[in-house]
């Protein structure tokens, strides 16, 4: 099992979903094309979630969809770049083959020093108060060992039809609220945690680089359905920038020398 670095060098790219296996071909072959030119130039990369629409491991099989970007991925990190891989709620059921991959995959929030920005980043689904009640009640219900067991039963095939199926309404969405609630609940995780620089969510489907109130940055890498965008994080800067067949476009920056401190 791969340890989970507590550690990720500069420049540290930050990619979130993507969704593959139900959207256009073109959304794969764009990040396959996005992991492969990282090479010799990242430092390390972290996909905050829902990668992929639907991962789970049977004893023997697991979905046919996005195996190329797995193995890419596989590729980079064995090539000497940390690859982190934190679960989404389309993406986390499962990891036994992530890590035989060469990937560090988790479920939950990462604590540690990105690019020398003391992080902390979570996919970001159920974060929200009362409006994710509901859902984190379901949460616990799906991530169950128990109904994990259960699915396992069922053939490939039906699960993972059974799953997309279900998953419709959340892969689709776009936060109604354009990403306020998560941007609140980073404001606030910076408020109250003086040692906090930066926070990263993803989920919203919303990308964002906005400075809190109090001190430090809020940083969203956005999705890659319709407009794809992601995280460049150095040790004096961070960059929000979206990817293109032309290279790659600075949408918006922000400075370490920018940081304020109350």
């Amino acid at each position: 099992m791969n340890a989970i670095p507590t550690s990720l060098a500069a420049p540290c790219y930050v990619l979130s979903d993507s969704h593959i296996g139900v959207t256009p071909s073109d959304v794969e072959l764009r990040v396959l094309s996005f992991v492969e030119s990282l090479h010799g130039h990242a430092g390390s990369l972290v996909i905050n979630g829902d990668l992929l629409d639907f991962w789970f491991e049977w004893r023997h099989v697991v979905p046919r969809a996005g195996y190329r970007v797995v193995a890419a991925l596989s590729t980079l990190a064995r090539s000497g770049t940390p690859v982190l891989w934190i679960a989404g709620n389309h993406d986390c059921w499962g990891a036994d083959v992530v890590r035989e991959a060469g990937i560090s995959f988790m479920e939950g929030a990462w604590r540690g020093t990105l690019a020398g920005w003391h992080a902390h980043v979570e996919h970001g689904d159920g974060l929200r108060g009362a409006e994710d009640r509901g859902y984190r009640a379901l949460r616990k219900v799906l991530r169950h060992s128990w109904a994990i067991r259960a699915f396992r039963f069922l053939h490939p095939d039906w699960g993972t039809a059974l799953a997309r199926g279900s998953a419709h309404a959340s892969r689709a969405y776009r936060a109604p609220d354009e990403g306020r609630g998560l941007q609140e609940v980073a404001f606030r995780r910076l408020e109250n945690n003086a040692e906090l620089d930066l926070v990263v969510f993803g989920h919203s489907h919303v990308a964002a680089l906005e400075p809190a109130p109090s001190h430090g940055v809020y940083a969203n890498a956005g999705e890659w359905l319709i407009d794809p965008t992601f995280l460049r994080i150095e040790r004096e800067r961070i960059e929000l920038v979206r990817w293109g067949s032309d290279g790659y476009e600075t949408l918006r920056e922000y400075a370490r020398s920018a940081l304020v401190r109350t």
